[in-house]
């Protein structure tokens, strides 16, 4: 299970606690209730009342925590290839979203489109 914040709700809640939540969205969705949850440097999170440990560095020092950062991100490069089709101007399937130079290029030459959280772009448009 994973939880996807949208650009809108990062925007409205910053990109930490956009974490928190889909981590939440996350839980909420197992079938299946752990004893406890492993994360990777968060505190103060809803866990819907299942204990968890923060583990700073996890995906460095637990496999389940770098299993879950794979999947993330796998998950995330999916998605962005999916958008690169419908706004191909943009080159999210090279550079998935990330502030990289070409994306920066693409954004000053394009404008901004629906993607793009306000928070990313108030430093380049």
């Amino acid at each position: 299970m994973y939880g996807i914040v949208d650009q809108t709700k990062i925007d409205e809640i910053n990109i930490l606690n956009a974490t928190k939540l889909a981590l939440k969205m996350a839980v909420e969705d197992l079938k299946t209730k752990p004893d406890v949850i492993l994360v990777d440097a968060l505190n103060h999170i809803d866990t819907c009342g299942i204990p968890y440990i923060s583990v700073i560095k996890g995906d460095a020092k637990n496999y389940c925590i770098a299993a879950a950062s794979i999947i993330a991100k796998v998950t995330r490069d999916r998605i962005m290839r999916e958008w690169a089709e419908l706004y191909p101007s943009y080159g999210f399937e090279k550079h998935k979203g990330y502030g990289t130079a070409e994306h920066i290029k693409n954004l000053k030459e394009n404008g901004p489109c629906m993607l793009h959280r306000k928070s990313f772009i108030k430093n380049f448009c």
